[in-house]
């Protein structure tokens, strides 16, 4: 069998463009479930579409996708958009928003060393919360120590760090957790904020690394 340091080290060597890695957390808690988790599944779709019609940043987007109601799980760790494969998520449980922020950070602080013991550039990791409540079911603590990393990986410019309410969502809490102001989706618009989300990083990919870049303006959501 193929140990994963020798996949790594096969996967860079066939594809070895500087990556710009991306993990999506998603809120399935059970407020979540009905029209509310189709629309997020069909956008997860869109995504994948997206981003296959754009020929670099396939290669150099890498996505994860990480949930979280009672618990936390990674539903897909990254590869690169053409590996993508949009997972079909379900909704019950509770919101344990700040347990999820911990475990997208951890992932990007160990795929940027997977980067680096590979000699594989990397841009600036992005993060996307969309959640329709706010932390619930774990303890305050957890939520307070999220805070503070995206704090500080912000500030130190390790993470761009987006966060997304949809119907239901606190907003003022989520300004709380998040040190750029979230938004708020329209209706039920996840095509649109994921054809956003794949327009935006593949602007940032066509880019040197560290170059500041403009973004599309975010025409599904709402301050």
């Amino acid at each position: 069998m193929i140990e994963s340091a020798e996949l790594e080290l096969i996967q860079f060597a066939d594809n070895p463009e500087p990556r710009c890695p991306c993990v999506l957390l998603l809120d399935t808690s059970g407020s979540m479930q009905g029209e509310k988790i189709d629309a997020l599944n069909d956008g997860l779709r869109t995504l994948k579409a997206c981003l296959m019609d754009d020929p670099l940043a396939m290669k150099r987007v890498e996505i994860a996708v990480v949930t979280f109601n009672n618990k936390v799980n990674i539903e897909h760790d990254f590869v690169t958009a053409d590996k993508f494969e949009p997972p079909t998520l379900t909704a019950s449980g509770l919101t344990c928003l700040g347990s999820g922020v911990l475990q997208a950070l951890d992932m990007l602080q160990e795929r940027k060393a997977v980067y680096k013991s590979n000699g594989v550039a990397y841009y600036r990791p992005w993060i996307l919360l969309i959640t329709d409540g706010e932390p619930q079911g774990e303890y305050e603590e957890t939520i307070q120590q999220a805070i503070q990393r995206i704090a500080k990986d912000e500030k130190e410019h390790r993470v761009a760090f987006f966060a997304v309410g949809v119907a239901g969502a606190n907003m003022k809490k989520l300004a709380e957790i998040a040190v750029r102001t979230p938004l708020a989706l329209i209706g039920l618009n996840f095509r649109e904020l994921f054809a956003w989300l794949s327009a935006s990083m593949a602007a940032v990919v066509e880019h040197r690394i560290d170059e500041q870049v403009a973004l599309p303006p975010p025409g599904w959501g709402l301050l």
